[in-house]
């Protein structure tokens, strides 16, 4: 077996940072509408459903796209499915800002879903594929550490376009605000397929086509010695294994079948991520604290805010994966999420006026907790459930079972999008009730984690 010090780390960590451009366009697609939501509200006459749709069904987009990646990965490379999320982003972010309807709109940002669902498979697995085991949560956490980059300029991006033009509703060169805040992503879209163009492609993946010449080759420049016996190990991972289909994620017990427990660990970690309203802060926040008396340059600001603490978070959430292991920060992270985010539907519930804008005093608690929940968030759940995706699996299965679990993921990310709309909505239960059904899901996500989760640190993909 390769040692540490038979790596080529620097061009492992190349590699990885060229996969995770994908990551930076997930973050970036999906936060964008951030920015907009407001604006498009007014632009197309919307009303709560319709925002909630326009904001969501990208996300459906997404989930279709992170169904068929894995099989489409397994079936033409990881790096042609890299390439051709380029091509969707590229062309969902022109679109973007040339809607004649809501409904070609929503088609667009549904073009850019798909790329964002291929993203979110690809590169976890590409990552997995080509790191040595010591390092793999470290490099793995580059996705998510790639994914708040995105969140964070995109809503930087949207600030300063604001603070230029004076509101996303208002008109840059003739062109109204919120149309250039998605035609921004065009060009990391150029850069994400170029820098594609140019990685290697997997050597599990050249394996199982049975190219060994060439996943030698690329195993040479990813390590230093022990070539011919890596090769041999993960050909053998594959010897006398069918290609993997749903079915195989099903195991026979007392003659019935049922789904194995490590896939339903893994769906559980998928849904769970999203049901404590996370990307509600990503998706909504400039409209949330607009909503309860915040001015629209203060709203942005105080997203971007957010976005940085995420951004600052994730690299502690890297420095420590490796050392503190998985399992340990998902629930330092569900212990946080649940104090930080009961706290915010307290605030919500009993701090705002009768016209439901937050006090003096409950404002800056809420902007606190707020704060807080991103912190526990961004340090554990956020890149830990990407890493755990990506490793947990066996070589046969991981494609497909990372396929099903990022349906799971998106389809989860979809309900708590489309909801919040109408949940804080004139017809709806209020902001403070449905911060407490976030809070209840991450109660709900320590006892997950405790009684289901299985470390991963430190070991071989080939011995899961």
């Amino acid at each position: 077996m390769s040692t540490e010090n038979n790596y080529n780390v620097g061009h492992v960590i190349m590699v990885t940072l060229s996969a995770a451009i994908g990551g930076f366009l997930f973050g970036f697609d999906s936060s964008v509408i951030n920015g907009a939501n407001v604006a498009l509200k007014g632009y197309f006459n919307c009303n709560d459903m319709q925002l909630g749709l326009a904001v969501s069904l990208a996300l459906i987009g997404a989930a279709v796209g992170a169904y068929f990646a894995g099989r489409l990965a397994d079936k033409f490379g990881r790096v042609r499915c890299m390439i051709a999320a380029s091509i969707l982003f590229f062309v969902s972010a022109i679109g973007s800002g040339l809607p004649f309807t809501i409904y070609d709109f929503i088609a667009w940002r549904v073009i850019g879903g798909v790329g964002i669902g291929v993203a979110s498979i690809i590169a976890p697995i590409y990552i997995a594929e080509t790191s040595p085991a010591h390092l793999r949560g470290r490099l793995g956490s580059m996705q998510q550490f790639a994914i708040v980059i995105g969140i964070f300029v995109a809503l930087l991006s949207n600030y300063i376009i604001v603070r230029i033009s004076g509101s996303a509703s208002n008109l840059i060169m003739g062109v109204h605000a919120w149309k250039v805040m998605f035609w921004v992503e065009a060009v990391p879209a150029l850069i994400y397929g170029i820098a594609a163009w140019q990685l290697p492609e997997s050597p599990r993946y050249l394996v199982s086509k049975g190219l060994m010449k060439e996943a030698k080759s690329v195993l040479s420049l990813l390590s230093r010695s022990n070539i011919e016996e890596k090769a041999k190990e993960i050909q053998d991972s594959f010897k006398n294994k069918k290609q993997a289909k749903l079915s195989d994620l099903l195991e026979k017990v007392a003659g019935k079948k049922r789904i194995a427990p490590i896939v339903w660990a893994g769906l559980g970690l998928a849904v769970l991520q999203q049901f404590v309203g996370i990307n509600v802060i990503f998706y909504y926040g400039s409209m949330l604290w607009q909503s309860v008396g915040f001015g629209e340059s203060d709203a942005f600001f105080t997203s971007m805010i957010s976005s940085a603490i995420n951004l600052t978070m994730t690299i502690a959430a890297i420095l420590l994966i490796d050392k503190i292991g998985r399992k340990p920060l998902l629930l330092i992270g569900s212990a946080g999420m649940t104090v930080t985010l009961g706290a915010l539907a307290l605030c919500f519930m009993f701090g705002s006026d009768a016209s439901g804008n937050l006090g003096s005093n409950s404002g800056i608690v809420a902007l606190v907790a707020a704060n807080l929940y991103v912190t526990f968030f961004a340090a554990t759940w956020g890149p830990v459930m990407w890493v755990m995706l990506g490793e947990m699996f066996n070589n046969r299965i991981r494609a497909v079972a990372i396929s099903v679990c990022g349906l799971a993921q998106w389809g989860a990310n979809f309900l708590v999008s489309w909801s919040f709309p109408v949940l804080v909505g004139e017809h709806g239960i209020g902001i403070g009730p449905t911060y407490l059904i976030y809070t209840s899901f991450a109660a709900i996500s320590f006892v997950f984690v405790a009684k289901l989760v299985h470390e991963t640190k430190g070991k071989a993909l080939e011995s899961m």
